[in-house]
């Protein structure tokens, strides 16, 4: 018999609730809930007094971009970045991580080089080791003319496990207001007004340039490899049309309300950013996502930039009324289902891959105390007992 762990007393959040109960973990997978204590050789963890989560699924979240890049300009070496990033995903409860990589936005890491080699930082390093699981997520800016051949060979390669389409882009999305993409750019890139305005040039140029048929046969390509296509920023019902036509089955950080209720009604899953919940609101003045969860209009939860946002934001729905099981249901098994993964991981099941949080509340505010990922203890803090 190999490894087993047995958490005792907790409180798991399971797919139908709340449960006070205990977890038998085998072999790197849940081979129990509830029932007698284990005889012979097993770990116990003593979670009484705090709750026992899956572990989290993020599938957007840039931040592995600040880590790399903390000021404009400013480039630390890709290993280090990344070896220490994991440490504090981990902590934060995130098991599953979907890195998005941007291609065509920007300077700096969102060109092809740099996006190529921290792709490929990723999967040298989490197949060699890793803590958590880590997954590529592509985002590919639609003006970006000369990277089909690369997100292809990506794709073709098994190199991209999700893909999304943005458009960036000054006056329309999520800058449409007046000045919104230039102050974007002069703050995020450390351009002058000169050089914003140079950028913004270069960038309505490409736009009328935009082959719509490669889009397709990039979205399509992806589909036919198994990897999930998102829309991004929809904010119109008409711009959700254009996106499912494009194949996409979830939209993210859909703009108002409107377009949200749209999307959801046709069946798309709407992915909104954690951020925006635990601050009360957007940073940007478009949907405020607890009127969209409240509406019954949000399925997915994730960090956007901020990781320590996304268990927080689940306490957070859950002092809002929404049931727990319910919110952690959001930043789990509703983005394992939506990329394809939720046979193996995002809920405490029995014959899923052990990934499991212990939680305790500290005046009213999560805290990861222990992270269990495939039934091995990876992070733990000094008030974790065992």
């Amino acid at each position: 018999m190999g490894s087993r762990l047995w958490i005792q007393n907790g409180r798991a959040v399971l797919p139908g609730g709340v449960e006070q109960t205990d977890i038998l973990i085998e072999d790197g997978r849940i081979a129990g809930i509830g029932g007698a204590a284990p005889g012979g050789n097993v770990r116990t963890i003593d979670a009484e007094g705090a709750y026992v989560l899956p572990g989290l699924v993020d599938i957007h979240c840039d931040a592995i971009e600040k880590e790399v890049e903390p000021r404009p300009g400013t480039l630390f070496p890709m290993e280090m970045a990344f070896l220490q990033f994991e440490r504090k995903l981990a902590g934060h409860g995130i098991t599953t991580m979907y890195h998005s990589l941007s291609l065509g936005v920007g300077l700096s890491l969102r060109g092809e080089h740099l996006v190529s080699e921290m792709i490929g930082t990723i999967r040298r390093l989490s197949e060699a080791r890793s803590m958590i699981r880590h997954r590529v997520h592509l985002r590919y800016e639609v003006s970006h003319l000369t990277g089909f051949p690369l997100a292809e060979r990506l794709i073709r390669e098994g190199q991209i496990d999700y893909l999304s389409l943005m458009d960036h882009a000054p006056d329309q999305g999520q800058y449409r207001r007046p000045g919104a993409f230039q102050r974007y750019v002069m703050k995020n890139q450390g351009v002058d007004a000169e050089e914003c305005e140079r950028i913004v040039e270069e960038l309505q140029a490409r736009r009328a340039l935009i082959d719509w048929g490669k889009l397709h046969q990039l979205t399509g390509l992806a589909r036919q490899h198994g990897v999930a296509v998102a829309s991004h920023d929809d904010d119109t019902p008409e711009q959700v049309d254009r996106s499912m036509a494009f194949g996409a089955s979830i939209s993210e950080f859909p703009l108002n309300l409107e377009t949200a209720e749209y999307a959801s009604g046709r069946g798309m899953k709407i992915c909104l950013g954690a951020p925006n919940i635990v601050r009360g609101g957007p940073h940007d003045k478009n949907l405020t996502a607890m009127d969209a969860v409240r509406a019954g209009a949000a399925d997915i939860v994730c960090s956007d930039y901020h990781p320590a946002s996304l268990l927080h934001s689940l306490f957070g729905m859950h002092a809002d009324g929404i049931p727990l099981h319910e919110a952690v249901r959001m930043a789990s098994l509703e983005p394992a289902t939506a990329l394809g993964e939720a046979s193996r991981i995002g809920s405490i099941e029995p014959g899923k891959l052990a990934d499991l949080l212990v939680v305790r509340t500290i005046g009213g505010v999560p805290v990861v105390t222990g992270t269990v990922v495939e039934g091995t203890v990876v992070s733990q803090t000094r008030d974790y007992r065992m």
